[in-house]
């Protein structure tokens, strides 16, 4: 990731500008400046300048919360007294608080222009936090692994439009990351006539109405360039023929979770700062397949797939089929010298 404050990046011996608008370069004219701030008050002006007879679809992706640990100090120096022991953990903290006050400002603007009475604002991560710095206590794993600590992402949806009796709750209904975009289509009075084949489910009743998700089934991953557990003498699904259980993989259906291969820290890490213990599981000695029932044990205690062979048999084939349908991998060798910053007026650029 690149510098917050000079929005440079830096990969081997290159280093250059990574900040933009549309097609030109911007970093110039922003040094110094924290991104968080710039990119909240760009969103800003594009609500500001929009004409409102007109739909506006505004995706903002901060920087933050994420490496390198940079913030003005206004802001971790709200948690001395509550994190006084911790340097990188108050920095942390304190641009999550920024990013919470840009997105406070985002929103107040919303208001400001008249557009929030017809507006859905969605606040999404895409994965657990990091076990040094976050907390995803009580949940298992984090950032990185196969639990529900890394590959539950919490969120939030705020709207005039939902109905009065889901405003304030909580759903653990299956919803994936490949449904916001039919979802918002929908709701935007588009069509999906015309387009391939999607992985995704339009939610709005779902997340609207309180009604049970079309989702039945969720692969949360499935990467079989990762197949790095060599020991499986103690799983008897070492030789089944649907699909390679040292390949790193996770998949819902319904309330059953199934996980193969290498599925990350397996600790349940407490809260920084509290008085709290982690607590950190034996070893698995051999035995590879892991299923939880997530709605009975969502902190994923008690692994039952030698309870329910049939479970732990159907979600393997579900695997495979997933598998077999997908396009294999592909990763080119990075040829980083002819996209050196210094052959491309100082900036990351694309080359041919």
């Amino acid at each position: 990731m690149g510098d917050y404050y000079y929005h440079n990046v830096s990969t081997g011996p290159f280093n250059g500008w990574d900040f933009r608008r549309d097609d030109d370069v911007i970093a110039q004219e922003y040094a110094g400046k924290y991104s968080t701030h710039v990119f909240a008050e760009e969103a800003e002006s594009v609500i500001r300048n929009h004409d409102t007879s007109n739909p506006l679809f505004l995706y903002l992706s901060f920087q933050a919360v994420h490496t390198p640990l940079q913030v003005p100090s206004i802001y971790s120096d709200m948690y001395k007294d509550l994190i006084p022991d911790n340097e990188e953990q108050r920095i942390y903290a304190g641009m999550t608080t920024c990013m919470d006050e840009a997105i406070g400002n985002v929103t107040r603007t919303l208001v400001r222009s008249g557009l929030w009475e017809n507006t859905v604002l969605i606040f999404s991560t895409d994965n657990g936090g990091l076990h040094l710095l976050g907390s995803n206590w009580p949940l298992r794993g984090g950032k990185g692994t196969l639990y529900e600590g890394g590959v539950k992402g919490v969120g939030f949806v705020n709207s005039p439009l939902l109905s009065d009796h889901v405003r304030g709750t909580a759903t653990n209904e299956l919803i994936h990351m490949s449904d916001w975009f039919p979802t918002l289509v929908r709701l935007a009075g588009g069509t999906l006539i015309g387009t391939k084949k999607l992985d995704g489910y339009n939610q709005w009743e779902t997340i609207s109405q309180g009604a049970p998700s079309v989702r039945q089934e969720m692969l949360l991953h499935l990467d079989p360039l990762y197949t790095a557990i060599k020991n499986t003498k103690n799983d008897k699904w070492a030789d089944n023929a649907f699909f390679n259980i040292t390949t790193r993989a996770a998949i819902r259906k319904g309330a059953w979770k199934l996980i193969t291969g290498a599925a990350g820290n397996s600790s349940w890490m407490a809260p920084p700062g509290s008085n709290k213990k982690s607590i950190h599981p034996e070893s698995r000695n051999g035995k590879v397949v892991q299923l939880y029932n997530i709605d009975d044990d969502p902190l994923e205690q008690t692994d039952v797939s030698d309870d329910n062979p049939g479970i732990v048999e159907d979600l393997l084939q579900c695997l495979g089929r997933y598998y077999k349908d997908s396009v294999p991998p592909f990763f080119p060798q990075q040829d980083v010298k002819h996209a050196n910053p210094a052959l491309h007026n100082n900036a990351w650029s694309p080359w041919e």
